[in-house]
């Protein structure tokens, strides 16, 4: 069982809160996209109604175990004083005695938020002795950071077996209650989409997946992988031939099944990994030699569209083709739109992290959607059906 933060006590506690602070930056060092930061901020703000003093763990980037300026979460700092007027002061010399007579000398209305947990190199080794350390500056843990909750990391999964008070987060929450409603016992019909460059990356994804789902929708350079597998020629398409017997052995099982698994019919092509305004679009069976599948052809859009329409549980992971060239973001556009219509008439709607999200957002589908998560890797591997350590750190 995990305990939500609404079922913990929390006045005069610090929290030692876990978050997914992991924004990205201007060149002049200023916050760039501040999602990351606005997702957690109910649970900040409920730490401080209940009287609690936040203590915030965050990483940003991979500095390499060491400080490094330019990983620095000084910039989440001031966005949080400068644009969302909370009262921060920020720790840079954690872990030292000073660092936690800092948090106990706190009152509540004021935030600490530590310097990136990963200058030390013992945060992604699991290492107990740092999680020793962040557990003296806390009373109570919460992970609020779905996104690293795939990693066995000192400030996800060590620190959280330090605490007997322990709870996730509203974020955190949200992404595991929406997960598992998507997926434990989905209305039907469920259709999984799934698209993005790498079929070997969804691989496990989708073998997981043939136990679930009605249907599996497949886009993006990975279903170039499965074309290959069916015999049809790719031309110059991204191919991961290590992966086509795999992907072979798939087809077969989805068969056996009843799962129905729809592959590109036709896709649009170019000569070069570049923008084209108006691109060819050729059969999926009988792609030129000289030319790559950049995105879904329109055939393949009405055939995708039909069944995202009928279904009634719908998780997309992965853009239908190269979005960020105009040219070549019809497909995902098209599916954006017809997610968000059968949002509209009833179905749940879940957007898996990475560049499925940032491509709804980009279309402007963002807030016609079920949930659009917050994890990349640990929304994936989540589908997966794998166990996350950050949340599995949280059972009592």
């Amino acid at each position: 069982m995990i305990k939500s933060i609404e079922e913990l006590e929390l006045k005069g506690k610090r929290v030692l809160l876990r978050v997914d602070f992991n924004v990205p930056l201007t060149d002049d060092g200023k916050v760039a996209d501040d999602k990351r930061i606005v997702r957690t901020l109910p649970t900040i703000d409920a730490i401080i109604k209940g009287g609690g003093i936040p203590v915030i763990v965050s990483h940003l980037g991979r500095p390499k175990g060491a400080p490094d300026p330019k990983f620095s979460l000084k910039p989440v700092s001031e966005y949080l004083i400068n644009k969302l007027g909370y009262q921060v002061l920020f720790c840079t010399d954690f872990p030292s005695e000073s660092a936690r007579k800092l948090t106990t000398a706190a009152v509540n209305g004021e935030i600490i938020l530590l310097e990136n947990i990963r200058f030390f190199a013992g945060e992604t080794k699991n290492d107990p002795e740092l999680a020793e350390k962040l557990a003296k500056m806390g009373d109570i843990y919460v992970n609020d950071a779905f996104g690293t909750a795939h990693r066995a990391h000192a400030s996800t999964a060590a620190v959280a077996e330090l605490f007997s008070e322990k709870a996730a987060g509203k974020l955190m929450m949200e992404e595991v209650n929406f997960l598992q409603k998507s997926t434990k016992n989905p209305e039907r019909p469920f259709t999984a989409i799934l698209g993005g460059a790498k079929v070997s990356d969804k691989l496990g994804v989708i073998e997981n997946l043939l136990n679930k789902c009605d249907n599996i929708v497949i886009g993006g350079g990975m279903a170039f992988t499965f074309l290959k597998a069916m015999g049809n020629e790719i031309g110059k398409s991204l191919l991961e031939a290590e992966h086509v017997e795999l992907t072979k052995n798939l087809l077969e099982k989805a068969k056996s099944k009843g799962v129905k698994i729809l592959l590109p019919a036709d896709v649009a092509v170019t000569d070069k990994f570049e923008d084209r305004e108006n691109p060819q679009i050729v059969s999926a069976s009988a792609i030129p030699a000289d030319v790559l599948g950049m995105d879904i052809g329109t055939e393949t859009v009405k055939e995708f569209e039909k069944i995202i329409n009928d279904s009634k549980t719908i998780v997309w992971n992965g853009p239908m083709g190269v979005f960020e060239f105009s040219g070549f973001a019809k497909g995902t556009f098209a599916i954006a739109s017809a997610v968000a219509n059968a949002t509209k008439n009833g179905a749940l709607s879940v957007i898996g992290g990475g560049d499925s999200a940032s491509a709804v957002k980009k279309l402007g589908f963002e807030k016609q959607v079920s949930y659009i998560s917050t994890g990349g890797g640990a929304t994936l591997e989540f589908l997966e059906g794998k166990e996350l350590p950050g949340v599995k750190a949280l059972e009592i």
